[in-house]
């Protein structure tokens, strides 16, 4: 049976611009809906009364939407998402959590595997005082292909750890399971992306050559009190994925 499609809610960071804010939830939304969702998304005073935006805001959100070809709109017909639509335009981050919701999201995840060690020394800064972390292994493939595109492994504190459920993580992010489902109040999230080679682990995963480039990113999430919660380590296919940033000047 056919389900209504229903966008995750959304707080508003009014620093930055409203219209990509709403683009940003919604594409996570649809690319992490269930195979069930409606394709039909609701209509634009809807979607703009969920969000608390204008309409005319709404509309540049969507057609943001629809020139990446997630979606596609029809005069008197409505709005419907594209089945086939796949990721394939850089992300631009503006400092939006749900720009990193969206990034990590619309693709199968497999947890390979997850368990306590002991913190280890290139994360021992973000963990002081922390005898062992829990680690949560996680491959993504394409949701069509079914080709590898990344592998993660997410480091949290044991008290944290023992929270997450682990069908959550083959639905959703890391980040979006400790926002909305275990409450977390986070404040930040700090980037870094460089370019490194696939060491034989990463190659076997990503089913790619030895020493071939990837994309290395590290995530620190940060909760409202300034403590790191999560260190996410992501290697992405170098032939799968680009990122670009946009810096707005000062006034």
């Amino acid at each position: 049976m056919t389900s209504s499609f229903a966008p995750d809610s959304l707080v508003l960071n009014r620093k930055l611009p409203l219209w990509y804010q709403v683009s940003q939830s919604l594409r996570a939304s649809i690319l992490g809906r269930s195979p069930e969702a409606s394709l039909r998304l609701p209509t634009e005073e809807q979607l703009a009364r969920h969000y608390g935006v204008s309409v005319l805001t709404m509309r540049q959100a969507l057609k943001e939407l629809e020139e990446e070809g997630l979606i596609s709109r029809h005069r008197r017909r409505g709005t419907f998402i594209e089945p086939g639509a796949r990721r394939g335009a850089p992300r631009r981050l503006l400092g939006s959590i749900d720009a990193v919701v969206a990034q990590q999201s619309g693709e199968r995840t497999t947890v390979l595997g997850h368990g306590p060690c002991p913190v280890p020394a290139d994360l021992a800064e973000y963990f002081p005082g922390a005898e062992e972390i829990v680690l949560f292994r996680r491959l993504r493939r394409d949701g069509d292909s079914e080709e590898p595109t990344n592998w993660a492994e997410n480091a949290l504190r044991p008290e944290l750890a023992g929270r997450v459920d682990i069908a959550d993580l083959e639905r959703w992010p890391m980040t979006k399971v400790l926002r909305d489902v275990l409450g977390m109040r986070i404040s930040r999230i700090t980037d870094t992306v460089e370019a490194r080679l696939a060491d034989p682990e990463t190659a076997e995963l990503l089913d790619v050559p030895l020493l071939s480039p990837i994309l290395h990113y590290t995530g620190v999430t940060y909760d409202e009190d300034g403590r790191v919660v999560d260190v996410a380590r992501i290697r992405y296919r170098g032939d799968r994925f680009s990122f670009s940033v946009t810096l707005d000047a000062a006034d």
